[in-house]
C-alpha cells in the first residue's frame, strides 16, 4: 500500500510540477489564446480590404478619391491652386512697403 501511495504522490508532482505537465498545457492554452485573438483581428482587417477592393473595383468615385488623396492627381476639368504659406520676416517686410 505504501509503495502504491509513493508512486501516485510522485505522479502528481510530476503532472504538476515539471516542465511537461500542468505548466506547459497553460502555457499552451494561453498561446492559443492569443492567436485566436490575433486571428479574428486580422479576419476583420481582411473583410475590411476586401470590401476596399470591391469598392475601388466597382465604384469610380472610390478610386479617383484614392487617385487624388495618394498619387496627388487633379482632374481634367478642375484648377489647381497651391497656397503657400508666408514666413514672418516677408509679413514684416510687406507691411513697411
Amino acid at each position: 500500500m505504501l509503495v502504491l501511495t509513493i508512486a501516485g504522490l510522485a505522479m502528481q508532482a510530476q503532472l504538476w510540477l515539471s516542465d511537461t505537465g500542468f505548466r506547459k498545457t497553460s502555457n499552451l492554452r494561453d498561446a492559443v489564446l492569443a492567436q485566436r485573438t490575433q486571428n479574428d483581428e486580422l479576419r476583420a482587417r481582411n473583410r475590411w480590404l476586401e470590401a476596399d477592393v470591391i469598392n475601388l473595383k466597382h465604384g469610380g468615385e472610390a478610386a479617383e478619391e484614392r487617385a487624388r488623396t495618394d498619387l496627388g492627381m487633379i482632374g481634367r476639368s478642375e484648377t489647381f491652386f497651391q497656397v503657400v504659406p508666408a514666413t514672418g520676416d516677408n509679413l514684416v517686410a510687406d507691411a513697411q512697403h
